[in-house]
């Protein structure tokens, strides 16, 4: 009975094509967007050299560079937290293990990107 089933019936709902392309996306924008907001983040940092802690506060306090800053953190804990999710779906095949380390890794993003922001945002607003 199976060799009169076309190749396209053999795989007919075997995985998922609902999330594939949006995934895919929302890497490459992200990683687009990592490589612009790193850059001016290296040039951010190389014009820090040799400056006080005061002078770092108050250019990490100015409106473009807080907003610039907070967008490079959160394109990198989503990057990453897609990065890690391709590589735990590929390489872990107990369910449950695979179902507790995506939690996790979700979990660690979102708080790392929070406790972040959080600081950024105490030293826009002075304290």
């Amino acid at each position: 009975m199976n060799k009169f089933r076309t190749p396209l019936k053999n795989v007919r709902g075997l995985g998922s094509a609902k999330s594939g392309t949006e995934h895919f996306i929302h890497q490459r924008l992200t990683a687009t967007a990592l490589v612009f907001l790193g850059i001016w983040f290296l040039c951010l940092v190389v014009s820090l050299v040799g400056a006080d802690y005061v002078t770092a506060v108050e250019t990490i306090s100015r409106p473009w560079n807080a907003v610039l800053l907070v967008g490079l953190l959160v394109a990198m804990f989503w990057h990453a937290q897609l990065g890690l999710q391709v590589v735990l779906e590929d390489y872990i095949h107990n369910s449950l293990l695979a179902l507790a380390l995506q939690v996790s890794v979700k979990f660690v993003a979102v708080l790392g990107a929070i406790i972040s922001i959080f600081a950024v945002a105490r030293i826009v607003l002075g304290n």
